[in-house]
């Protein structure tokens, strides 16, 4: 597959930083060769990256998400191997390859009348990039942990779910903001709706949901699929204590497990977090950990984006790598 670039284990040991007396989480990951070599591999996990901010500056944000792959690999590959951290079920496949768009963006004035426009097609050609990587992951039994890139990658996360599995699939989308706005040129803030016009998205539960950055239309929008689209508020659950982060979780579960689900998370959800939108407030690291952990466990659990991560914007160096490697040790352990 000419969009996606395969890693070796000798690619990525210059990441791994050996230790007398211990063993790396990246001394004991798997690889393949070809992306049907998966149908035979034992291992679960399937680690993917995009390093893209394609989507975030189409829709008006800061760059910086494209390195958040590298980051989270460079950290992921350095936590310790043993019995509870469960490297050997977790093949490292390797990135979408984005090079092409990235360098065409590069090129494309901010000056220009259809700039963003522009940016939206480029977004669509990562689209299918991502859907048929994801499709054929899928396709092979396994569960695709799907890291960097703005949150636009969810319409190609959830296509390619979708069309491996053969039918919609529901979504939990840990997040501040909705991305469920208008069918405009493609970009970070309209992945979901997309994927939800095109019937790839059935059910769809936003959790902990700010009022403060979500437009009255969006609430229009989410009120009249009302039977579809759900939500619960972060003012709800963290500053007015409405609800707790467990009923919080519970709640989302009822409305989307009961069919295959994605899981997606957007780490402008968690407070202070390198973001292409961080956030003076929003959950905790810790929070988001529960998250991922609590449906990351759930049998109709089908994959899990972590995305909007920028490292040049954490509070202090390797945040935001640490902060995914936690993640996705939670899932996989």
């Amino acid at each position: 597959m000419s969009f996606l670039k395969i890693y070796s284990e000798k690619e990525l040991a210059s990441f791994i930083k050996k230790r007398a007396g211990e063993t790396k989480f990246g001394e004991k990951v798997c690889f393949v060769e070809t992306l049907e070599d998966l149908k035979k591999h034992p291992a679960k996990y399937v680690l993917v990256g995009i390093p893209e901010d394609i989507g975030v500056r189409a829709n008006y944000g800061n760059p910086g998400t494209s390195i958040a792959w590298e980051a989270a690999l460079g950290n992921l590959l350095n936590i310790q191997h043993n019995h509870l951290t469960n490297a050997e079920n977790v093949i490292v496949l390797g990135e979408i390859d984005c090079e092409t768009q990235m360098q065409q963006a590069a090129t494309i004035s901010k000056d220009e009348n259809h700039y963003l426009e522009e940016l939206g097609e480029l977004v669509t050609q990562i689209d299918h990039k991502v859907s048929e990587v994801v499709k054929k992951i899928v396709e092979a039994g396994k569960f695709p942990i799907i890291i960097g890139g703005g949150h636009n990658n969810s319409y190609g996360n959830l296509k390619g779910t979708s069309e491996a599995l053969q039918k919609p699939i529901n979504c939990i989308n840990f997040d501040a903001h909705t991305d469920f706005r208008a069918l405009e040129h493609r970009h970070s803030g309209n992945g979901f709706s997309y994927a939800f016009e095109e019937d790839f998205l059935d059910k769809y539960f936003i959790f902990g949901l700010h009022r403060n950055y979500t437009s009255e239309a969006v609430f229009n929008s989410i009120e009249k699929n009302s039977e579809r689209v759900k939500f619960n508020l972060f003012e709800d659950i963290s500053v007015e204590q409405i609800q707790s982060f467990s009923e919080a979780l519970k709640e989302a579960e009822n409305f989307c497990c009961n069919e295959n689900f994605g899981i997606e998370l957007d780490m402008d959800a968690i407070e202070m977090m390198g973001s292409s939108a961080i956030s003076p407030s929003g959950f905790t690291l810790s929070e988001a950990r529960k998250f991922v952990s609590y449906f990351s466990k759930h049998q109709n659990a089908r994959y899990l984006h972590i995305c909007e991560g920028s490292p040049s914007g954490g509070v202090f160096p390797n945040e935001v790598g640490k902060a995914i490697a936690y993640l996705v040790s939670d899932t996989i352990s």
